[in-house]
């Protein structure tokens, strides 16, 4: 019985510099903040020329792993969470335009996250913190006449409860959702007058995270999240 055949397929010169380069940066021969090699220092350690160490280096940078600015090297970043997930913000974006499902499930996703947060903040949240967030919702308040400033604040105390947690990888996943739904928070570019119970809600959250109670917490953001849900429509609804 013949044998299935296994071809091998020749890389192309620059997912060998590609690879080559990565494993400097995750080996620590570069550390974040340190300047890449010069193209000249690089096709002379690789053997290759010009246009492979730049799609190289292209591709380091698409992975968020350096950064490169006209006119000076290439500087190597430090990964995050945050920076990351920020890679994906476009393709996330156009996934969600192509399909009212995917929003559906994002915003399902969302409420099973910040339930979670919320009843981490009644249990971890500082005085600092509680401060932080009764200063969000001021600002908040005094933004009723400026749709753009009041969604701002909105996202930002969301997002200052996921801080509360100390996991920077909540904090990344929660920014990231925010993000991802901002453009489909449609009801605020025409203002329904909800803002107001947007408001009260806000303030109930922290009113049971001031109080330590856990079970309330998550019930208050349930509530409010499950009512602004169907304000987050699909740009073709």
């Amino acid at each position: 019985m013949s044998q299935p055949t296994e071809t091998i397929t020749r890389r192309k010169l620059s997912d060998e510099v590609f690879s080559r380069l990565q494993a400097m940066i995750t080996s620590g021969e570069l550390n974040p903040g340190d300047e890449m090699p010069s193209e000249r220092e690089l096709m002379e350690r690789f053997g290759v020329g010009r246009p492979a160490i730049r799609e190289a280096m292209q591709a380091l940078a698409n992975m968020g792993l350096v950064v490169i600015s006209h006119g000076e090297r290439a500087r190597v970043l430090e990964l995050t969470a945050r920076s990351i997930l920020r890679q994906v913000d476009t393709t996330a974006q156009m996934m969600l335009a192509k399909s009212s499902d995917t929003l559906e499930h994002l915003k399902s996703a969302r409420i099973f996250f910040e339930r979670g947060m919320a009843r981490d903040a009644a249990v971890k949240a500082t005085e600092a913190d509680i401060t932080d967030l009764a200063a969000i919702l001021v600002r908040q308040e005094a933004a009723l006449d400026d749709a753009a400033a009041f969604i701002a604040a909105d996202m930002e105390f969301h997002s200052r409860i996921a801080r509360i947690s100390g996991n920077p990888i909540y904090i990344a996943v929660s920014e990231a959702m925010l993000a991802w739904l901002r453009g489909y928070h449609t009801h605020m570019l025409i203002w329904t007058g909800k803002e107001t119970v947007t408001l009260s809600e806000h303030q109930s959250i922290i009113d049971c995270i001031v109080a330590r109670d856990a079970d309330a917490t998550e019930q208050a953001m349930l509530r409010h999240l499950e009512r602004s849900r169907a304000l987050y429509t699909s740009k073709d609804a």
